[in-house]
């Protein structure tokens, strides 16, 4: 992980992505989802009077949505940190031209990066699992793109991917592609510390207290559970075309002064 010398005072941030950075499964009482942007933008706003939040994330989106929807969107914002989080989505489609998604991937960094003081890119995070397993190669080839990107244009990279504590299945969403609001907030710790910020949690990513694993019959329940309400939705939107953010407008569309609470 990258970390500034010295801690800025910065006023504003965009977030730019997919379901990741939208927040999902960081879920609210209201139904909402919170997730790290929020977390970090509350953090930053905390210290910063006036600071503006926008995010323009949202679920689904592959990497050429992202560009064609969000991308100029951002750099129209001028804010000082935009963080840029995208093309997972496209390397967990059956059929994916990786030549095509480092080429939108770097137009998009090419687009923010002179836009902002300070480009935030991220290898995501990965659980294991035979799911994710098979697409393990095209994620790690994201990734290597991502670092000679950040090298090429001044941004920093937030490594999530190699964290151990995010490999733990506890911080996963019982749908086993998104954190939950633990998992959310060591991700805002790692981009805090990253933009050079004092930490607040030095051990972020440090696994968790290992516990007794579950028992057969309750992996197995989940194991049902989990292909019944997640992973055949997700096979079918695939085959279909569809995605779940469809239609779905972002959540924080303008860069606005945020008084939320991190």
């Amino acid at each position: 992980m990258q970390t500034n010398p010295a801690s800025p005072a910065y006023t504003s941030l965009v977030a730019v992505g997919d379901s990741f950075t939208e927040g999902m499964s960081d879920l609210l009482p209201d139904g909402s989802y919170r997730g790290w942007a929020d977390v970090l933008a509350g953090r930053m706003a905390a210290r910063t009077p006036g600071f503006r939040y926008a995010n323009l994330a949202v679920r689904g989106k592959l990497i050429g949505q992202i560009v064609d929807e969000q991308v100029e969107v951002a750099a129209a914002m001028n804010a000082d940190v935009v963080t840029l989080v995208g093309g997972l989505n496209d390397t967990l489609r059956p059929k994916c031209d990786m030549g095509r998604v480092r080429d939108l991937l770097t137009e998009a960094v090419e687009r923010l990066a002179p836009s902002c003081k300070q480009l935030v890119l991220m290898r995501s995070p990965g659980r294991q699992g035979p799911v994710l397993e098979r697409f393990r190669p095209r994620m790690e080839e994201l990734f290597a793109c991502v670092d000679e990107l950040a090298a090429r244009h001044d941004a920093v990279v937030v490594d999530l991917y190699g964290a151990p504590a995010l490999a733990d299945p506890r911080l996963w969403d019982v749908d086993r592609l998104h954190l939950t609001a633990e998992g959310h907030r060591r991700v805002a710790e790692a981009v805090w510390q990253t933009l050079g910020y004092a930490p607040e949690d030095t051990a972020w990513h440090v696994p968790m207290p290992a516990t007794a694993p579950p028992g057969w019959l309750t992996r197995r329940t989940a194991d049902v559970r989990f292909a019944r309400q997640h992973l055949f939705p997700w096979i079918g939107r695939r085959l279909t075309g569809r995605s779940s953010g469809d239609g779905r407008p972002a959540k924080r569309p303008e860069l606005l002064p945020y008084e939320g609470g991190a």
